[in-house]
């Protein structure tokens, strides 16, 4: 079974995209083909979609999708008699929010991504160049100032997670690689003995890592199965030992092994106002 979801948005679309994302894949038997529609500004870009909705729905034996984040009222109309099945955000949540609140929102696109204050900004820019410093083991000496230190074997994914700390939350975030020096003495490395209580670890099935790694370093040592092995359970053993939090990130997106960072160390969340 198969069929077409759009997502369109007069700014980048990130918002409608990540919503949309998430209602269809609790949708697993079916197979969509996602088309991106993102700055659509005017009526007349939106006209031109509206005709490609049609022209793919005149084609296909199930309905056509389409989430929409257009704020504008001209623009949303032209979707409203689309050969679709639309889910119109703004329809969905802002109005009846307006209503609720007897109050109008601003209309104005684009604002749940806008750069909010100077400051907003800065703690962002601050936490980013922290956590790009302090990536892979560098800087170690400014552990003291990270709201978290991740540690996990080689590609674990703790520099996409540091990154997205970063930058979604102006989380100051810290990475460490736990090396076969360190698996070896069965001991945690002196630099985090210090810093137990920011520590978070990474693991993950052993097969997993091994073909991520044969992509990085085909048929290496680095890659070997039994190579993955030792480390994972290695690296496992260790996080009992010292009581360190770890997850395992096989099956998790990177937002999904953030949130639960964030939760499991009972970090607050920062967000532009």
């Amino acid at each position: 079974m198969k069929t077409t979801a759009f997502f369109l948005s007069d700014r980048t679309g990130i918002t409608v995209e990540t919503l949309g994302h998430t209602l269809i894949s609790h949708f697993d038997t079916m197979e969509f083909t996602q088309i991106q529609r993102p700055y659509l500004h005017s009526p007349k870009e939106v006209a031109k979609v509206a005709k490609e909705i049609e022209n793919i729905s005149k084609n296909s034996s199930l309905p056509v999708l389409v989430f929409s984040s257009l704020v504008s009222a001209e623009s949303r109309a032209l979707l409203q008699n689309c050969n679709c099945v639309l889910f119109d955000i703004y329809n969905m949540f802002i109005e009846p929010m307006e209503k609720s609140l007897k109050i109008e929102s601003s209309h104005q696109a684009g604002l749940s991504h806008a750069m909010g204050t100077f400051d907003n900004y800065k703690h962002r820019i601050d936490a980013l160049n922290f956590t790009l410093e302090n990536d892979d083991g560098e800087n170690s000496n400014n552990y003291q100032m990270a709201d978290v230190i991740i540690i996990g074997v080689s590609r674990t994914g703790k520099t996409p997670t540091s990154l997205y700390l970063a930058l979604n939350y102006e989380i100051r975030t810290a990475n460490y690689p736990l090396i076969t020096e360190d698996l070896s003495s069965e001991k945690l490395p002196a630099i985090l003995t210090k810093f137990q209580d920011k520590l978070f670890g990474l693991t993950i099935n052993p097969v997993r890592l091994h073909h991520i790694r044969q992509e990085r370093r085909a048929n290496s040592k680095y890659s070997e199965l039994s190579q993955c092995q030792y480390e994972i359970r290695t690296a496992e053993v260790l996080y009992k030992k010292y009581n360190i939090p770890f997850m395992d990130t096989s099956t998790m997106s990177i937002e999904e092994i953030a949130t639960s960072i964030l939760h499991s160390k009972k970090i607050q969340r920062q967000r532009d106002e």
